[in-house]
């Protein structure tokens, strides 16, 4: 399985590339972002992040998973195109 482990995505506003970038924790196969976490659940903000990361990359599928539970957590968000 290919990765890219902290993939950096440039930011383009309106035809302008933004001095900040993003970095995604990994990228599998060029077609899934997977962005790890160790907290205690999910907040609003690791949703908003794996958008963000999608709507920069243009994919499709994102996986964000918490490992600070007694069990494994994980959600799968889907951006349509």
């Amino acid at each position: 399985m290919n990765y890219e482990r902290e993939k950096e995505f440039s930011v383009n506003y309106k035809g302008i590339i933004l001095k900040h970038k993003f970095y995604a924790d990994f990228v599998i196969d060029n077609k899934i972002i997977l962005e790890i976490k160790s907290s205690t659940g999910f907040v609003d903000e690791y949703y908003a992040q794996v958008l963000n990361y999608l709507t920069i990359s243009k994919l499709q599928i994102g996986l964000l998973i918490n490992f600070n539970e007694k069990s494994l957590q994980y959600k799968r968000i889907i951006q349509s195109k």
